[in-house]
């Protein structure tokens, strides 16, 4: 089964064209990395394929079908810098991400301890480190259990530390059968974390496959 199948898809800013028959597909199960540099056309990519974006030409298909309000309620996303209340804590913010999704309320704490914040899940989201705070975000996404996960450079920002802890993250997630989809224009850490890639630039795809068959290292 694909997850996601993306069929020439192009988009165009006037005369600027973001994306250019782009063809693709994810498997079920994989950790799938969109690669490229900034202005490649990752975040127009995923844009599109979460609704929020309508493509100048082409189609996708979400498991294996036209995609539906139903195929997206089983997708949780991580798009743009995390966006909590401030003053409120993470059980608190985490409440109101649940309302707004209208499922997964039941899953609080258990999402909490996932990212790793249970022992600071009463302390205000503004005294968090940017790790913690991404970490939040990610837990946002995860509410509601769903089946694929979609995030926009998720380690953006984050020092060392940080950085390490997120893609030890997204790893157990996908231990978990999750499928994950995420841009990065990190060769490193599409190497680290990702199964499969699909290689972005000017618009254009480069290349797509497993991650062994596309980084092919000499012994």
């Amino acid at each position: 089964m694909s997850i996601l199948s993306v069929n020439n898809l192009s988009k165009n800013y006037g005369q600027i064209k973001a994306l250019q028959d782009v063809s693709f597909s994810v498997p079920k199960g994989s950790v799938f990395g969109i690669l490229g540099p900034n202005g490649s056309g990752k975040t127009t990519l995923l844009s599109i394929i979460t609704s929020i974006l309508k493509p100048t030409a082409g189609s996708y298909t979400l498991f294996d079908e036209e995609p539906s309000d139903s195929h997206r309620r089983r997708m949780g996303t991580l798009l743009e810098t995390p966006n909590f209340y401030h003053y409120l804590s993470a059980v608190q913010n985490l409440s109101i991400s649940s309302a707004i999704k209208e499922h997964g309320a039941e899953d609080i704490d258990k999402v909490i301890e996932i990212v790793g914040l249970a022992h600071r899940k009463k302390s205000a989201f503004s005294t968090y480190s940017l790790g913690m705070k991404q970490r939040l975000a990610i837990g946002a996404a995860i509410l509601g259990n769903p089946e694929v996960l979609i995030f926009d450079e998720p380690t953006n920002g984050l020092d060392p530390v940080g950085i390490a802890e997120i893609r030890t993250l997204i790893k157990e997630l996908a231990k978990q059968g999750k499928t994950i989809i995420m841009a990065s224009h990190l060769l490193d850490e599409v190497e680290k974390v990702c199964t499969h890639v699909a290689i972005l630039k000017q618009g254009k795809l480069i290349a797509s496959g497993h991650v062994n068959d596309i980084f092919v290292t000499d012994d």
